[in-house]
């Protein structure tokens, strides 16, 4: 899936161990170098190119997300009513679990297994 442009001989993947070898020595690998890497896009049948260009909108909205430019999020929402639809199931199942939750919280001090402090 992966094409790399430069490669060393002495770095190694261990597979069976999940751990990287150089020169025959475990080691915790990083990033030394701008390695830089294609994806063979060309070769993704539809679902494939789906699947990639959904992880990249996501990916690309949550690092502007984390900005918060709201221009920039609201063009990668598009006009479509996807995300509106998404969050509003979103916001009926949070608040399905918060009414579940305080019945829990009820029984438990009704049962004397959680202390309530009325203040006045």
């Amino acid at each position: 899936m992966f094409a790399a442009e430069t490669f060393d001989p002495r770095l190694m993947w261990d597979a069976a161990a999940q751990r990287t070898i150089f020169e025959g020595v475990p080691v915790a690998a990083g990033d030394r170098r701008d390695v830089k890497l294609s994806l063979l896009v060309e070769t993704y049948d539809a679902e494939m190119l789906s699947i990639y260009g959904k992880a990249c909108g996501w990916a690309l909205a949550r690092a502007h997300a984390k900005a918060g430019d709201p221009w920039t999020i609201s063009g990668y929402l598009g006009n479509g009513g996807q995300f509106d639809e998404a969050m509003g199931k979103f916001a009926l199942a949070y608040a399905d679990q918060a009414e579940r939750d305080h019945a829990a919280l009820r029984t438990a001090v009704r049962a004397g297994i959680v202390e309530v402090q009325i203040e006045h």
